[in-house]
């Protein structure tokens, strides 16, 4: 058979995969909490590598080894300020958030965890938080639609809108019936498939090549015919731009699709594996994409190729060291990472609509009819997330870029003060959420995204306005307090117990 036909077989018995997963938690779906939240059983484990694989999405198989083929070892501040804030959020919000949304009346959203959390009877914390979800979502869903395209535009030769309506259609249908447990469980197997090929790629490649000795040899080759210092953390870099890439870790905390999982864990407690778990898994991850860049450039330079688009440079590598149904599973794992980031951030999406903006009109609504709404908000947001991925006037960094940096700065410091400050109160969490949202959208489209990554101004703006407005406004009642201390000696308790 030729090379294509064994990466179809493997393509199309992921694919199958994917949808069986999806039917299997059709059948444990049966009302809105197991649609939205998975009834909060996700073990450790689940949860860390669901949280894991829907973050890093096509960026971390693509967009990052091809950026270290590019600049050398000075695109990798990126992956350390992701580590870094993937690790805080795991130890600081993690826990305390799992144990104050059940604590504030069972919130199953991050829009009605700040709703209940501030007593917020007005419901407009709640409706511009679901706004802003399903703003910045769908421009989040349009990148991964666009990436699905290009992946098999250049893997497949297929056409790009053919490949948007794939990786739509098959993302769709197992989110669509599978809900919150069919995008955790496809994001388990998705995200053991990408830590496979991260690991694999690079070793085989590593041994191919005879070792370190040729690879340096590449490295220097490549350097003398003028590219940059592949191994320089710091060469061409400016402090501006070392700051902008590392505060990509700010944007953990106010990332829906991430600490919704936080959520959704058995216990507080399991928060501590949960950690162990996501970050060893991102470590090796991300090494692994950094390392498959670097010897990507030797590969190319010792056996005399050339790489038109350096972000195909695993699946160049991935298609020249292994035999094609082997590569067919390579590719596999780059479509995980891509349908495993929509799928999580269609079913956030679905929940704003829905838990958010339909149910506090207040009308009564069965089990079913809620899980049938739930489904409906998933078609909605994949439609015109679909509609947008058509037109590819964006590249899929500045989506990804415009909707990360868009809900670190409104929700992040949000998140924090909401867990942490007693006198945080509705109107400085409205004002920080508006503030923060609208500095970072602004900041991006204005000269001064150029020199410094928007979050950067949106999360500090949006912190210190929801400070100052807090300490203007009237204090939280005494109910706000003390379900406050409340969460707070659960936190305390759950320490206690980990210690």
């Amino acid at each position: 058979m030729s090379p294509e036909v064994w990466k179809t077989i493997a393509i199309v018995a992921y694919l199958a995969l994917m949808l069986g997963i999806g039917y299997a938690a059709f059948r444990r779906t049966d009302d809105l909490d197991d649609y939205m939240l998975g009834g909060r059983r996700l073990s450790p484990g689940a949860a860390a590598l669901s949280a894991g694989a829907s973050d890093m999405s096509g960026w971390l198989l693509m967009g990052l080894p091809g950026a270290i083929y590019v600049s050398g070892l000075v695109e990798s501040w990126i992956a350390i300020g992701l580590t870094i804030g993937a690790w805080l959020n795991w130890k600081f919000v993690a826990p305390r958030l799992r144990a104050y949304t059940e604590t504030a009346h069972n919130s199953i959203t991050i829009p009605s965890f700040f709703e209940n959390r501030l007593h917020d009877t007005s419901r407009l914390l709640r409706v511009a938080s679901g706004a802003i979800i399903l703003v910045f979502f769908t421009f989040y869903v349009s990148s991964g639609m666009v990436a699905g395209g290009t992946f098999f535009e250049g893997s497949f030769g297929l056409d790009y809108t053919t490949g948007i309506w794939v990786v739509g259609g098959v993302t769709l249908a197992y989110t669509l019936f599978g809900g919150f447990l069919g995008a955790t469980w496809t994001d388990v197997a998705q995200g053991c498939l990408m830590l496979l090929a991260l690991v694999a790629v690079p070793v085989v490649a590593f041994f191919d090549l005879g070792g370190w000795g040729p690879i340096r040899e590449g490295l220097l080759a490549a350097e003398t015919s003028g590219a940059v210092n592949h191994l320089s953390f710091l060469a061409g870099a400016s402090v501006t731009g070392v700051v902008s890439a590392a505060a990509w870790g700010l944007g953990y905390f106010g990332q829906p699709h991430i600490i919704v999982r936080f959520m959704a864990i058995r216990s507080p407690q399991d928060a501590v594996a949960g950690r162990r778990i996501g970050i060893s898994w991102m470590i090796v991850t991300a090494v692994g994409a950094i390392v498959t860049g670097l010897i990507g450039v030797a590969y190319v330079n010792v056996h005399g190729g050339t790489l038109e688009n350096p972000e195909t440079v695993f699946l160049y590598l991935s298609q020249v060291l292994f035999h094609p149904l082997v590569a067919g599973l390579v590719l596999a794992a780059v479509l995980a990472a891509i349908m495993s980031t929509i799928s999580s951030q269609l079913i956030v999406s679905s929940s704003a609509l829905v838990e958010d903006l339909v149910k506090i009109t207040g009308k009564e609504m069965t089990a079913r009819v809620q899980v049938m709404l739930g489904r409906l908000g998933v078609l909605l947001v994949a439609v015109i997330a679909g509609l947008i991925a058509f037109d590819r006037t964006d590249t899929i960094l500045d989506l990804v870029g415009f909707a990360w940096a868009g809900f670190g700065a409104a929700f992040g410091p949000i998140v924090i003060l909401s867990l942490y400050w007693r006198r945080l109160t509705r109107w400085g969490a409205l004002a920080g959420m508006v503030v923060g949202a609208a500095v970072a959208f602004g900041w991006g489209r204005s000269p001064l995204g150029d020199t410094l990554y928007e979050i950067v101004p949106g999360f500090v703006l949006g912190g210190i306005v929801a400070i100052v407005v807090s300490l203007l406004t009237p204090a939280p009642s005494e109910a706000v307090r003390e379900e406050f201390a409340e969460a707070a000696r659960c936190a305390s308790e759950q320490d206690a117990v980990k210690a």
